[in-house]
């Protein structure tokens, strides 16, 4: 049985900012994920800059890559009304495809262990965590949860929220359209959904979108629910026209749940979309789940530092301090969704409050952080 000091389950933006964060400190790292990079997953693609100047202190810099400055957003109602602004500190457009592999190569520079594993149970006996794949089991006296935002081990860790069934269904795939301009993410509203819109590293538009699943039951299929209800808001019937798929065939993601979630279960701590999931409101999903990397590293690295700091202690500085910079996020954004999924209220919204460009910078600050520095 191989033991290390520090186990992360789950290899995406938090948990390898988690790992790289720690490793500064020389500590014996080892990070569970269930596919080998690189690879696409489920997301917006689009980053606020709050967490770019925390990024180049981890040696990851998002233009040298090619990622696209982005300074404007607007958003449209199901009936074709829109509304822009500029977007509240800007951001990058980049993949996760790009994003994740950067993270993972500047973790292995830093000597952090990698298993290419699913975890089936964490276990915990007081003192040590156990975690086990169908290959090894792996024991450590810290455990971070980073797996994302549904999981088999939801259940076997017995939270609340997993017992809830959930409606909701995202899709996303990249296109080419050379029309669409570098510097804009778009939030544009059809029935039952939402979806965004905004350029990767590669030129490609990203198109990711949230969808209640009834509806979507309604059409045959991806290609057709596009085709017969995305397409009713003329902004996405005109990019799509013009759009040629990359990816031949969409990915998409059931049951997600946006229901709070407690940053620490049976003495893990949760980490990004696994404590918390925000709405996808101009991208700040992702700069969140970079800095919730931070937050755990510098809870973890007070345990191991500080021979006052107990267990206990470790596990309510980290609930404070997720809970003070997260948490009225997560409550701006579920309201705002309740917005965009009312048809008629959007639509007076942007026809009316929308016009005001520093109104809706203002309403789209609430979902977004602080400059995060190291």
């Amino acid at each position: 049985m191989n033991e290390h000091q520090i186990i992360i389950v789950g290899g995406g933006l938090a948990g390898l900012t988690a790992a790289i964060a720690l490793s500064r400190y020389e500590y014996d790292i080892a990070v569970f994920e269930s596919t080998p990079y690189p690879h696409h997953k489920v997301c917006g693609e689009y980053l606020s800059n709050e967490i770019l100047t925390y990024l180049n202190f981890l040696e990851i810099d998002l233009l040298a890559v090619g990622g696209k400055t982005i300074s404007r957003f607007e958003i449209s109602s199901s009936k074709g009304i829109k509304a822009e602004c500029p977007l509240p500190m800007g951001g990058v457009g980049i993949s996760r495809y790009a994003l994740d592999y950067q993270l993972y190569q500047t973790a292995q520079r830093k000597n952090v262990t990698f298993y290419f594993e699913k975890v089936l149970n964490i276990g915990f006996d007081g003192h040590m965590f156990t975690v086990a794949s169908r290959e090894r089991k792996v024991t450590a006296p810290i455990a971070i949860g980073a797996y994302g935002k549904r999981s088999g081990l939801d259940k076997t860790l017995d939270r609340a929220f997993i017992q809830n069934k959930n409606n909701w269904l995202a899709i996303k795939s990249h296109y080419k359209n050379s029309n669409f301009p570098d510097d804009l993410v778009a939030l544009h509203n059809f029935k039952g959904g939402y979806g965004g819109l905004s350029k990767t590293e590669t030129g490609h538009v990203n198109f990711c979108y949230l969808v209640n699943y009834p509806i979507f039951k309604t059409c045959d299929g991806i290609e057709d629910f596009n085709e017969k209800v995305v397409s009713k808001n003329s902004y996405l019937k005109q990019f799509l026209k013009a759009a040629k798929p990359v990816f031949e065939t969409p990915l998409s993601i059931g049951q997600i749940s946006f229901e709070e979630k407690e940053p620490v279960v049976n003495h893990v701590l949760m980490c990004g979309d696994t404590a918390g999931l925000i709405h996808p409101l101009c991208g700040n999903g992702m700069a969140m789940a970079i800095h919730a990397g931070k937050l755990v590293s510098e809870s973890v690295h007070g345990f191991f530092d500080k021979s006052s700091m107990g267990r206990q202690n470790m596990e309510e500085a980290y609930r404070s301090a997720w809970n003070r910079h997260f948490k009225n996020r997560l409550r701006y954004g579920r309201y705002f969704q309740e917005i965009l999924l009312n048809e008629t209220l959007l639509h007076w919204g942007i026809s009316t409050l929308g016009q005001s460009k520093s109104l809706l910078t203002n309403l789209i600050a609430k979902t977004h952080g602080k400059m995060v520095l190291p």
